[in-house]
């Protein structure tokens, strides 16, 4: 049964509200983890999947991510929260550190408290000793290498993309405006942030600290907090991922525009960066970027940069032509 995930607030926790500037390597880590355990959401991530499969393999992960990783974060409502440290903000390494730094008394405590939902295997008893612990970090390192590293610049366009879209949010409606713009699941409730599909019943007092709310590429639906409310608080929640849509059975735009020029169009529905598109498209960066340039050019698209990235929308026209291609294909 689903419970609530509740952020008290008072007027110094608005002001104090942030979005982390970069992917989470540690969250992401564990919610890539997560994606391995269940079969949905599978389609958002069907690239990656087969991919990281076949890296696993050639880099001999497969034992280790199995017997020490999996056990460590399982997609249950618990897993421990030394895993997820705050320095991860500020790169892999970082929080890499902190895991090697967590006091023993700590790590003896949390991994009990995973006991008592999960069985944990023996010889995770021994990870609040140095060593055993030195072990998983230079796991999680080689697993960051093979499965995440090589998405990290998509991971980082999607976070850029999604504080473009927070800060329109907080320009029209405040903090406020911004925290009612995560998602279906998060509801703000002045003064409470409510994520209503939570594993447990739990409420999180901020007091003065504010949250860091960190978006995440492999985060699937629900949000994901701290299990510790004395920790640091911060919210991980899902980016938003575009369904698939048909690349057969509506021809029209295919033999109009060709077929990969089609998906680009299609890519940019939601709006979307250069990157972006290439990856929903399933085509490479510059194949994409001529693309969006003879859509650009033939008044479907309009551009715009920000920063180091360029956001593309569809014009009136394109979704114009985007809505009866559709409406051709449903008949």
């Amino acid at each position: 049964m689903l419970s609530l995930l509740r952020f008290h607030f008072s007027a110094e926790d608005l002001a104090r509200t942030r979005v982390a500037a970069a992917p989470h390597a540690l969250w992401e880590i564990a919610a890539s983890l997560h994606r391995f355990q269940t079969p949905a959401g599978r389609w958002a991530y069907a690239h990656w999947y087969r991919a990281a499969r076949e890296r696993l393999r050639e880099a001999g992960l497969e034992s280790a991510v199995r017997q020490l990783l999996l056990p460590l974060y399982p997609r249950a409502s618990y897993w421990p929260d030394f895993l997820t440290p705050l320095e991860g903000a500020a790169g892999l390494e970082a929080g890499l550190t902190a895991i090697l730094a967590t006091p023993p008394t700590r790590v003896t405590a949390e991994l009990a408290a995973l006991a008592r939902i999960r069985r944990v295997p023996p010889h995770l008893a021994r990870l609040p000793e140095r060593g055993p612990r030195a072990e998983l970090v230079s796991v999680l390192r080689a697993y960051h290498r093979a499965v995440i590293e090589p998405h990290e610049e998509w991971m980082h366009e999607g976070v850029h993309t999604e504080r473009v879209r927070l800060a329109r949010h907080s320009l029209d409606g405040g903090t406020e405006g911004l925290l009612s713009g995560l998602g279906p699941a998060v509801r703000w409730r002045h003064p409470r942030l409510e994520i209503g599909t939570y594993p447990t019943e739990h409420d999180i007092r901020l007091r003065g600290r504010g949250l860091l709310l960190i978006p995440s590429y492999f985060c699937w639906k629900g949000p994901v907090s701290l299990a510790d409310p004395a920790l640091p608080p911060v919210l991980a929640y899902s980016l938003h991922h575009e369904p698939p849509r048909p690349t057969s059975g509506s021809p029209s735009l295919e033999i109009l525009l060709g077929r990969a020029r089609a998906r680009v169009l299609r890519a940019t529905a939601a709006g979307a960066t250069t990157t972006e598109a290439a990856h929903r498209a399933g085509v490479t960066p510059a194949t994409a970027t001529h693309h969006t340039t003879a859509l650009r050019d033939a008044g479907l698209i309009t551009s715009h940069r920000h920063g180091n990235s360029v956001i593309h929308t569809l014009t009136l026209l394109g979704a114009t032509m985007l809505s009866r291609n559709v409406q051709e294909a449903a008949r």
